[in-house]
């Protein structure tokens, strides 16, 4: 089982869609190997060197947390049905709630899309708050997507900068 990386006073709180079975077999975060997270992480300047996944529990040090709209793993995330996705965001409201960091980055723009009901969605920060939480769209790191590395480390960067200045 896949559990938060979640706690008080985080900067960010990074939300992917659900776990790939590579993910849920290994039990941490985005541990398939053709997924960037890690990498675009560090790249961004979230984390001071490169973490592993079975690392994700230093992410709390460097102010980010992990979550997931949905629970349930799957091959590709395009598996998950619409009440699966708007019940992780009911979910996710409420932890955010909680919790209150100080961004909420969700990774995936269909997915934020189905999982709060906003059709035209943009990238990056977003009109919608939870609480005092801003809430951010950003490119999905998985292998599956093809946007570079380059492209995927601006988006994240941009966040980076924006929390940081």
């Amino acid at each position: 089982m896949i559990t938060d990386i979640i706690a008080g006073e985080l900067s960010v709180v990074f939300c992917g869609i659900n776990p790939g079975l590579s993910t849920a077999h290994h039990g941490f975060h985005f541990a398939n190997a053709n997924n960037r997270f890690w990498k675009v992480i560090y790249q961004a300047g979230f984390t001071a060197r490169l973490l592993k996944p079975e690392e994700e529990h230093h992410l709390l040090d460097t102010g980010c947390g992990i979550t997931m709209l949905v629970e349930r793993p799957t091959i590709e995330a395009t598996e998950l049905v619409r009440d699966e996705l708007r019940e992780g965001g009911a979910v996710l409201t409420e932890k955010i709630e909680r919790y209150q960091p100080r961004a909420l980055a969700v990774l995936g723009k269909q997915a934020f899309s189905k999982a709060f009901g906003i059709s035209k969605v943009n990238w990056g920060r977003q009109a919608l708050k939870i609480g005092d939480t801003e809430v951010w769209v950003l490119p999905n790191p998985s292998g599956l997507n093809r946007a570079t590395l380059e492209e995927l480390t601006a988006s994240y960067r941009e966040l980076y900068d924006a929390l940081n200045s």
